[in-house]
């Protein structure tokens, strides 16, 4: 079929936007980050006398890498609704974030949704697959404090055992808040076919839209986090103990991320922008952690439950364009995630800009030695 003189037009503006943007998310990386490395640098004396304002500093410095990101995605069109409980009325406790992982967007959506709860983005700790480390942002990530998990069941137990000295570490050291997982091990299209069979041996429901969750990580972070008057956990709460102002995690904050036509955004197309706008809906539902069981049969049974209920939510989404309303209620409310572009602006000034004075600095510097 030939080629239309409108159609060769669309596909030649978008191949141009994509490699203006790409152009422009390397500028961004190369000005951003090296100068959040810098800043922290000059700022170690800052860390010996005062560890708190440190890392009060470093954890905006990190908000508005963050917000550089969700500035990709906000400018080419790829928006937030959000559906269920406000995690606003949380943003100030700690409070385990379990979420469904389809694609490496994920991590960008929630990126984004999450700039404008508050204090929460700086005061967050991730886990992500090791493989990460490796990228642009792993050092950024290193830095912050994240736990970078190796999959696959010859390292299991030993990174459950890290991910434990990790928390007692830096957790509350660094005065984290919330810790984001994703408790099935990997991308959706990864691990469904495993899943399933999974679930078919053991006599347990068959899932499309996620995967059966794994329990590790999150017996480790509810053990090591959670206060030991809570949960009926005598002998867990190390971290809690170490931080004496800390009342422990008070919260699980399952989330729930849905894509149109149930067709995930990759990073790519985050950077690139060659796809048509598109609103993703994210669902949220808090759970107090004072109900979720300590006893590994009955959390993992806890677990699963979430992940069920996940896939009728997302069942419900694919068929319907909406999430379905709470019980007891006969509508469901959603809400418009916005930023502000003012903001995005900003941010992204300050960066280019602390990438120019770094830039003079060294030469100043070099001409001075040299």
């Amino acid at each position: 079929m030939a080629v239309t003189l409108e159609q060769a037009q669309r596909v030649g503006y978008t191949c141009l936007k994509a490699l203006l943007r790409f152009a422009f998310m390397v500028a961004n990386n190369l000005v951003a980050i090296p100068s959040y490395v810098l800043y922290l640098i000059v700022l170690q004396p800052l860390r010996i006398l005062d560890s708190k304002s440190f890392w009060y500093i470093e954890g905006v410095l990190f908000k508005w890498l963050l917000a550089m990101v969700a500035s990709w995605g906000w400018w080419a069109g790829y928006t937030v609704v959000e559906w269920g409980d406000d995690v606003k009325a949380v943003s100030e406790d700690e409070a385990m974030v379990l979420v469904n992982h389809q694609a490496t967007g994920d991590v960008c959506t929630l990126m984004m949704c999450l700039q404008d709860k508050g204090t929460v983005v700086r005061q967050m700790m991730w886990l992500m697959d090791h493989i990460f480390k490796y990228t642009n942002f792993g050092i950024v990530s290193l830095i912050h404090g994240d736990f970078f998990i190796r999959q696959g069941r010859a390292h299991r137990d030993q990174q459950l055992v890290l991910l434990k000295d990790h928390l007692e570490k830096y957790y509350r050291s660094r005065n984290r808040k919330w810790i984001v997982l994703f408790p099935e091990g990997g991308f959706l299209r990864k691990r469904r076919e495993t899943s399933q069979a999974f679930a078919k041996k053991n006599n347990l429901p068959f899932l499309k839209h996620v995967t059966l969750p794994r329990l590790g990580a999150t017996q480790v972070i509810l053990k090591t986090l959670v206060a030991p008057q809570e949960n009926g956990i005598p002998s867990g709460g190390d971290a809690v103990r170490k931080g004496s102002k800390s009342k422990g995690l008070q919260w699980v904050i399952d989330t729930t991320i849905a894509y149109p036509k149930a067709e995930p955004i990759d990073i790519q197309t985050w950077i690139l922008g060659y796809r048509q706008p598109t609103v993703t809906h994210v669902h949220y539902r808090i759970f107090p952690v004072k109900d979720v069981p300590a006893e590994p049969e009955a959390l993992t049974n806890w677990l699963y439950q979430r992940f069920i209920e996940k896939e009728d939510l997302l069942t419900h989404f694919y068929e319907t364009g909406a999430f379905p309303s709470p019980q007891g209620q006969t509508k469901a409310i959603s809400r418009e995630m916005t930023l502000s572009n003012l903001w995005l602006v900003a941010i992204q000034s300050f960066a280019f800009l602390s990438g120019g004075m770094w830039y003079c600095l060294f030469q100043y510097l070099y001409h001075c030695l040299f």
